[in-house]
């Protein structure tokens, strides 16, 4: 027996809300969001740092990585690897898809955020 997962897509924002190498935070539901515009690729991952108490849609961003504010630890955006210490957990990314100019979020059929995990072989 196969049984398919329905996913359904939640509109976040626009495409131009958010300019090339910079991040905004969203709210959905019960989540903070940060989405990236990484050389126009979009990416979502939790805005609170691992690490402590700060905004990461508010950190320095450069290239691909984040840097958080509050400890100067950074992360990969795509695969949301630590990349500088003192961060050492993971960063929760999410399923992207853009659609005639809008960003969605990826949910299945409960509702549930569509997490995606880093491979092995990411940064």
């Amino acid at each position: 027996m196969i049984e398919y997962l329905t996913k359904v897509l939640i509109r976040v924002c626009d495409v131009g809300d958010i300019e090339h190498g910079e991040a905004k935070r969203f709210c959905i539901g019960d989540f903070d969001l940060a989405v990236f515009n990484v050389d126009g690729a979009f990416y979502i991952t939790d805005d609170t740092c691992t690490h402590g108490p700060a905004s990461l849609s508010e950190g320095c961003i450069d290239g691909d990585v984040v840097e958080c504010q509050f400890h100067y630890g950074s992360f990969h955006i795509p695969t949301g690897r630590p990349v500088a210490r003192p961060c050492t957990v993971p960063l929760r990314t999410y399923d992207v898809e853009v659609v005639n100019g809008e960003i969605f979020i990826k949910v299945d059929q409960e509702g549930g955020m569509i997490k995606t995990e880093p491979s092995s072989t990411d940064q």
